[in-house]
């Protein structure tokens, strides 16, 4: 993709703001702390060409995807330097997703659901609709596990599935045309959606699966939206693409008491929109009553594979938006306001590189402890003593896979609250 740092990949968990990188070399987890500090807490070189990382929130564990063997998924105790289990599927593997009760391993035409306590594999979901980008989101309150996932490949329709009870929850017609990005809020309650079209960007509840709220991202132009990622209070959705620019969108209902008590000349003009667009076409009603953008940011860049996620760092609402050309840029939100958001920071995601990128004019932030200076990184080699994994027809073979002292003290441990902070938000 990019010449600069040949990222493979890239991914943000927003509970306590880490970015993950797969690289040609093999794959590098970062910590955000403070907007002027960005720490390397981990660098892989297990195998090379990592184009899947996805990291278990603040924990050790680690799951890996090389181009070297795509459809075999590795997964690593970075902190301890041992491989936990590897298996291998009948296709190429196109995304990972995992919250603390269950990793989902996606295909083209199949979904493999495991319980992340053990690794077992509980479900596999055939012939499921051509999937060729692998999208799918799940839920990280592990407290319903919501899976969503394309019901059909050539209309926008959503199949929720409850990962925890191993049911289907309900489908959404939510598009025309096939999908091309969803995601959960972090209590898995409300659901985002975007279409191949990437125009229109609609919120659903869950699980009832009604409309909530829609939004318009553009009118001249079809786009790719690359990513779509809600704030911790769900209060806020933000959406980047192909294009150089990055939406914000304010998940608010307008009440009548709220018109009725600014009668201003604006929302004379927009009750005189409602009323005229009942008697419009469904297609130009529906455009008149669609929400645009609370805030924007326009980036120096077009055509680059990026994500965006929305955060508070430092007390301070922020956007940041990481590159396939190897940077992460930090911006401020105006949270009453919105408007055109500024940017603060530009951090180069590579670990020999030091030196960061300032804006000009932009005031050095005051410095903090590291999340970095709090984490071991021994190196010692994975054990040689295995046990023979858990397989399940389907299409999933694990092999010998569990190190034998993972079982010294009890079934394997994967959560590292007594090693690291605890999930949720960790910012100052």
């Amino acid at each position: 993709m990019v010449i600069a740092l040949r990222l493979c990949c890239l991914s943000m968990i927003m509970t306590q703001v880490s970015l993950s990188v797969g690289t040609k070399t093999g794959y590098r987890l970062f910590s955000v702390t403070a907007v002027d500090k960005l720490d390397c807490i981990h660098e892989g070189v297990e195998c090379p060409d990592v184009y899947i990382v996805e990291r278990l929130f603040s924990s050790s564990l680690v799951v890996v995807v090389s181009l070297s063997m795509p459809r075999r998924m590795n997964v690593y105790h970075f902190k301890k330097g041992t491989e936990i289990c590897n298996y291998s599927y009948s296709n190429n593997i196109l995304s990972v997703r995992l919250n603390r009760q269950r990793l989902v391993v996606c295909l083209e035409e199949s979904i493999y659901i495991h319980n992340i306590k053990d690794m077992k594999l509980l479900k596999t979901l055939l012939n499921t609709p051509t999937n060729p980008s692998g999208l799918c989101a799940l839920s990280i309150n592990h407290g319903n596990s919501f899976l969503a996932y394309p019901g059909s490949a050539t209309m926008g329709e959503i199949t929720v599935y409850d990962a925890n009870n191993l049911s289907t929850v309900t489908l959404i017609q939510a598009h025309d045309s096939p999908l091309a990005a969803l995601t959960f809020n972090a209590s898995g309650t409300k659901l985002a959606s975007a279409s191949e079209k990437g125009t229109v960007i609609r919120v659903f509840s869950i699980p009832e699966g009604q409309k909530l709220f829609e939004f318009r991202r553009g009118m001249k132009r079809y786009v790719s939206i690359s990513s779509l990622s809600f704030s911790a209070d769900a209060q806020f959705l933000c959406a980047s693409s192909n294009t150089e620019t990055v939406h914000i969108f304010k998940l608010e209902q307008h009440s009548p008491s709220q018109e009725e008590e600014s009668p201003t000349w604006s929302a004379y003009v927009g009750k005189m929109f409602t009323a005229a667009s009942t008697y419009l076409p469904t297609q130009v009603s529906d455009m008149m009553n669609q929400d645009r953008a609370f805030a924007t940011v326009r980036l120096n860049m077009f055509g680059l594979k990026n994500i965006c996620a929305l955060a508070t760092i430092q007390k301070l609402p922020r956007l940041l938006v990481a590159s396939s050309d190897g940077f992460l840029y930090i911006y401020n939100v105006d949270p009453q306001d919105g408007g055109e958001c500024v940017l603060v920071q530009k951090h180069r995601c590579q670990v020999d590189q030091k030196e960061e990128e300032n804006p000009e004019n932009v005031p050095p932030q005051p410095p903090s402890q590291t999340y970095a200076a709090t984490v071991a990184l021994p190196t010692t080699a994975p054990s040689s003593t295995t046990l023979m994994g858990y397989s399940e027809d389907g299409g999933a073979q694990k092999g010998e896979v569990i190190p034998e002292h993972e079982f010294a003290e009890g079934p394997v441990c994967l959560d590292d609250e007594n090693e690291f902070p605890p999930v949720g938000n960790q910012n100052n």
